[in-house]
C-alpha cells in the first residue's frame, strides 16, 4: 500500500483517486474551489477530502505530504502543478512526483530539475500512440513503462506468421522483450518454454520500443508493412 497525494480533484484526479482507492491505497485529494469540492464529496469517501489550496505548504503538510509515496499534481493549470511538484520534492523530499501538462508547449519545463519524476502529457501521448498503431499493423499498446522505455503489448498470432506453431522456446524473440501472457478462446495461458504459439492466439509481452517491429515480425504475415 502506498501513500499518495492527490492534488487537483477535477475529473482526471476524482478518477484517478478513485482507481488508487480501489486498489487499497491511502489517498488523499487536495481541492481548492468549493464547488470542486461539493461535486467531490458525492463521489469520494470524506477522510479522503481535502479543501484547500495546494501550492500553500501548510496544506500539503496537513494533508501529510510528509509521509507521502507519491505525490500528483493533475491541476488544470500548468504552472500550479509545477510549483506542487517543486515543493514535494524540494521542500518536503517525496520519493516520486507527476505532473499533468495541459498545455503541450510547455512539456519542456515539466523535467526532474524542477521536481517532475514523470509528465503526463495526454497530447503528446495520445499522437504518439496513433503513430505507433499505424506503423505496427494489428499490434495494440496496452500500457507505457518507465517513462515511454518499455510498452505492454497485445497482437494476435497470423496464421502465416513466424511463431504460428512453434514451441516458445524455438522463437528468437528480441533480447528487450518478455512473453507474459497467451489469451487462447478466452482462456488465458502462462507461456512456458513447451508452450506452442498457435494461429490466432493472443500475445501479450513487454518490451523495449526500439524493438517493436521486431517482435511485430514475428507475429504477423510476412510483408505486412505492404499491406
Amino acid at each position: 500500500m502506498k501513500r499518495i497525494l492527490v492534488v487537483g480533484g477535477g475529473k482526471v484526479g476524482t478518477y484517478l483517486a478513485a482507481l488508487l482507492l480501489a486498489d487499497g491505497h491511502n489517498v488523499k485529494v487536495i481541492e481548492g474551489q468549493r464547488h470542486e469540492f461539493t461535486r467531490l464529496q458525492q463521489e469520494l469517501p470524506a477522510d479522503v477530502l481535502i479543501l484547500g489550496n495546494g501550492t500553500d505548504p501548510s496544506v500539503l503538510e496537513a494533508a501529510g505530504i510528509r509521509k507521502a509515496d507519491v505525490v500528483a499534481a493533475v491541476g488544470r493549470a500548468d504552472e500550479t502543478n509545477l510549483v506542487i511538484t517543486s515543493l514535494a520534492r524540494f521542500e518536503f523530499s517525496v520519493p516520486r512526483t507527476i505532473a499533468r501538462v495541459n498545455i503541450p508547449k510547455n512539456a519542456w519545463l515539466f523535467t526532474p530539475e524542477l521536481g517532475v519524476d514523470v509528465a503526463l502529457n495526454q497530447a503528446d501521448l495520445m499522437a504518439h500512440l496513433i503513430a505507433e498503431e499505424m506503423s505496427l499493423g494489428d499490434m495494440m499498446t496496452l500500457l507505457k513503462l518507465r517513462k515511454g522505455q518499455y510498452s505492454v503489448v497485445e497482437n494476435r498470432v497470423d496464421p502465416r506468421a513466424v511463431a504460428a506453431g512453434k514451441l516458445v522456446r524455438e522463437i528468437e524473440f528480441p533480447h528487450e522483450c518478455v512473453l507474459t501472457a497467451v489469451i487462447r478462446q478466452g482462456e488465458l495461458i502462462i507461456p512456458k518454454g513447451d508452450t506452442v504459439l498457435q494461429p490466432d492466439d493472443e500475445v501479450l509481452a513487454v518490451v523495449h520500443i526500439s524493438q517493436l517491429e521486431r517482435l511485430a515480425s514475428l507475429l504477423k504475415a510476412p510483408g505486412y508493412h505492404e499491406q
